[in-house]
């Protein structure tokens, strides 16, 4: 009896392993988005008497709260909070009409942004980022993550961390195309980073999933042909406002 015994705990032992092995395909992600608010000046600018005034007048860092609806046919991402300072340099508040809506299943994105006067809502093919998966893990909120990294705008480095265990392929702002939810973001030439802090596993609302949206209506090509046109005189820190506008 005793081998018997032994064999039917050990297959016992492996399916409950199995089943506490979770795959998610709906909820809500709160990610919590930090962002050093000086790194859109050089070195060069701490000579300037208005920079140097400003670094003293204003946090460097800055934290917001997004969350994200989800089931297999649709993500929607959007802020829920923004700095407890409310203390932002200009051109750096966040716009509580910032709202980007995937269409998982039909490969669409419904982007709107606020950039400075102007309202724009980016309707188009979901980008298609050329991911780099590598054998680099993390643990975020609880979820054992996966490294993969690419490149914007030709020269912007892109890392991100995403669990298969939430099996919709999505993730903060536009970033998406991985075999799993992105849960973890930086962009390092910009200093900023996304990284989800609470995974609720509950159904979304209809309401949640078909937010009011409007602006501008663009492709990719027109919005950054606009953006590109609009701070052409900027120099780099016009560079760095374009990077972050098509995140």
């Amino acid at each position: 009896m005793k081998p018997y015994f032994l064999s039917l705990v050990i297959v016992l032992l492996g399916i409950s392993a199995h089943a506490q092995v979770k795959f998610i395909n709906s909820g809500r992600i709160e990610f919590e988005k930090r962002s050093n608010q000086f790194s859109y000046y050089d070195q060069e600018d701490d000579g300037s008497p208005w920079v140097a005034e400003m670094k003293k007048a204003f946090p460097k860092m800055v934290t917001e709260t997004y969350v994200m609806d989800f089931n297999e046919e649709k993500t929607v991402y959007k802020m829920l909070k923004e700095d407890p300072s409310g203390k932002y340099v200009w051109g750096r508040k966040p716009s509580d009409n910032d709202i980007t809506v995937k269409d998982i299943r039909n490969n669409q994105i419904s982007l709107q942004r606020d950039i400075f006067e102007q309202t724009y809502l980016v309707k188009d093919s979901l980008m298609n980022y050329k991911w780099r998966i590598t054998n680099e893990t993390r643990t975020i909120a609880g979820f054992e993550c996966r490294k993969a990294v690419t490149i914007i705008c030709d020269s912007v480095y892109i890392v991100a961390f995403y669990s298969d265990e939430i099996t919709v392929s999505s993730g903060p702002e536009s970033f998406g195309g991985l075999p799993g939810m992105i849960l973890g973001l930086a962009v390092p030439r910009l200093q900023m980073t996304w990284f989800a802090t609470k995974v609720e596993l509950k159904e979304p609302t209809v309401t949640a999933l078909t937010p009011k949206q409007k602006g501008k209506t663009v492709t990719w090509t027109a919005y950054q042909k606009d953006l590109n046109k609009a701070m052409s005189d900027w120099g780099k820190y016009g560079a760095k406002v374009l990077w972050n506008s098509l995140l």
